[in-house]
């Protein structure tokens, strides 16, 4: 996944896409959420995971997008 690509990602995103963004297999992604060893923070919602954009941006290393001022 390119820089902007994860810069564009909604606040919130399904684990499968978090996976994508952090480089981990699909097995391997939902097997780390299970154990809870996720390298970031997996959040549950019913029967589906999913990861913050902030969370994401945090370990790739990447800033947040400046907000445009309202005027």
């Amino acid at each position: 996944m390119s820089e902007a690509e994860v810069l564009a990602l909604p606040v919130s995103v399904p684990l499968e896409l978090a996976n994508r963004a952090l480089g981990i297999g699909r097995t391997r992604g939902y097997q780390w959420a299970k154990e809870g060893t996720y390298p970031i923070q997996v959040l549950r919602h019913g029967v589906a995971y999913r990861c913050r954009r902030a969370d994401i941006l945090t370990y790739l290393g990447m800033a947040e997008p400046a907000e445009s001022a309202v005027r």
